[in-house]
């Protein structure tokens, strides 16, 4: 049975009382955007931006910096691409989405559950889902464990519903944003530029 995980998160946001302090994930400007603007209302947000994946560094600060753009201030960890690496040791020629994207993608989870757990955050999620390439219910899946591992809850959500993408891809256009042609790595960055 196919979970509808927008509907989850708007469920969660209906019983919420004071804004919780919200851990958010962000992998880069483009898709925060959208987010941040379903989001800022009902949460105390934390821009938590950790992707070793991002390769080179250069473009790992290009993206760090279209965050100003947004007008948020984010929270960063140091960029140690190798910590990417020796988490995909053996995927490196897997398809885009398949082992080697799940490996990265509960990776940078499982950092900014830790983070808010040393922090003292209510909730965690990311902004992964937004995107038409990432799978939401591996993403939600994730979570779901990680909350439990953490004991901090997880915001479910699959924010490409709603036009969630396309409302994106308009906030970029009017902001002047940085839209990326890879996903991160230097992986998809070669099965992007063939």
């Amino acid at each position: 049975m196919k979970i509808d995980y927008n509907q989850l998160m708007l469920k969660e946001i209906s019983s919420l009382g004071d804004k919780p302090r919200l851990l958010l994930h962000c992998c880069c400007a483009p898709c925060s955007s959208a987010v941040i603007e379903r989001l800022i209302e009902h949460f105390d947000i934390t821009f938590f931006y950790y992707n070793p994946n991002i390769y080179p560094q250069e473009e790992y600060e290009t993206r760090k910096k279209e965050f100003d753009k947004l007008n948020v201030n984010i929270t960063s960890l140091e960029y140690i691409h190798q910590d990417f690496l020796d988490k995909v040791i053996g995927l490196e020629q897997e398809r885009e989405g398949g082992d080697r994207c799940r490996a990265c993608i509960a990776m940078r989870m499982d950092r900014a559950f830790a983070y808010a757990k040393e922090k003292g955050y209510d909730y965690v999620t990311t902004t992964l889902s937004i995107s038409p390439h990432k799978d939401a219910q591996f993403i939600n899946e994730t979570g779901d464990k990680l909350q439990s591992k953490y004991d901090i809850k997880y915001l479910y959500a699959d924010f490409k519903k709603q036009n969630g993408y396309l409302r994106s891809i308009e906030i970029c256009r009017d902001l002047g944003i940085y839209r990326q042609d890879y996903c991160g790595c230097e992986f998809s960055r070669s099965n992007t530029k063939k």
